[in-house]
């Protein structure tokens, strides 16, 4: 059950499933965000962004867990401010999250011109678009790659929902768009409807054997205010980070954990779910992953008990 694999997709120099690290995606530039000076200029804290992106990198260098940014924008032109300081400052891959399909088309458009198709996700192809065949036709001019498709559908809101708009609509338009690689997004809304998504990233790995994922963040924004007024700074985070953790336990090949400034608790507490799927994994296969992995680097003692097999791991169990 847990040993489940997509097919591994790979993003500039980060690996999409096939049983890979989760993936963790902090977005930047969103409505709120304190680095914005001037959204419709396009204008931000330069070097507040800068500190954001290498803490990011840094915790993914410790831990071991990959890292990707989400660039939301509401313009082409503001999208090419941000497209072009993320390309200067990191060689981490990134997303382009724009709402509508004239500026994400234009936003495709500038990633195509500048030639860093590799590193790019285009963020999304999603059933709400309002001129989904102009925003097709448009693309499949762009020579793109790599894609996200939405999974939500408010017809039937069920994991197999979820499969059936895959299938009937957002595969053809990525096929007709030319896209190479695809990422599925099972459309997290909620706390308690986080198991819908979940269940629906397993089918999608299953029955279409796509690297799928979600964003937990969704559902913890909702309630965070009211998390922080009842348990304080401390409570949300414990939510925050319980929601992302079962979310990489439960089939998740990657995770749009929300504003950036969270990686400093999602980035520990992914790593030590990543090594207890490691050992889920090991008892369902016998395999281990590589050194690099957080079960490795961080319980290398354990790790060697594994190997030498169960006799020495009843050694290892507390006395009843």
């Amino acid at each position: 059950m847990f040993s489940l694999k997509s097919k591994a997709v790979r993003i500039g120099n980060v690996k999409f499933g096939g049983g890979n690290p989760t993936v963790l995606i902090g977005t930047m530039f969103y409505n709120g965000h304190k680095i914005l000076r001037s959204r419709r200029k396009g204008e931000f804290d330069r070097a507040r962004a800068e500190e954001l992106i290498n803490r990011q990198e840094e915790l993914s260098d410790a831990t071991g867990m990959p890292a990707m940014l989400d660039i939301v924008a509401t313009s082409g032109e503001e999208a090419r401010r941000y497209i072009d300081f993320v390309a200067e400052v990191t060689d981490m891959p990134f997303a382009t999250d724009i709402w509508t399909e004239k500026p994400k088309v234009e936003a495709a458009r500038y990633i195509a011109e500048v030639g860093l198709e590799d590193r790019h996700l285009y963020n999304s192809l999603a059933p709400w678009a309002k001129d989904p065949e102009y925003e097709v036709s448009e693309l499949s001019k762009l020579g793109l790659k790599n894609v996200l498709l939405v999974a939500f559908n408010m017809q039937n809101p069920t994991p197999e929902g979820r499969v059936e708009l895959l299938r009937e609509v957002l595969l053809p338009r990525a096929e007709k768009a030319g896209f190479k690689n695809v990422l599925v997004d099972t459309s997290l809304m909620s706390v308690p409807s986080a198991p819908f998504s979940f269940l629906g990233s397993r089918l999608v790995k299953e029955e279409l054997r796509l690297p799928a994922g979600c964003a937990p963040s969704n559902g913890t924004d909702l309630i965070k205010k009211d998390a922080e007024a009842r348990w304080g700074r401390p409570g949300f985070v414990g939510i925050d980070s319980a929601a992302h953790a079962l979310g990489a336990l439960l089939w998740n090949d990657f995770l749009l954990y929300g504003p950036i400034e969270s990686a400093p608790w999602i980035f520990p507490a992914i790593a030590n779910v990543n090594a207890m799927l490691a050992t889920l994994i090991y008892q369902e296969t016998g395999e281990l992953p590589g050194e690099e992995h957080p079960l490795c680097r961080f319980y290398p003692d354990f790790v060697e008990e594994l190997k030498k097999g169960e006799s020495s791991l009843r050694g290892m169990e507390a006395p009843g």
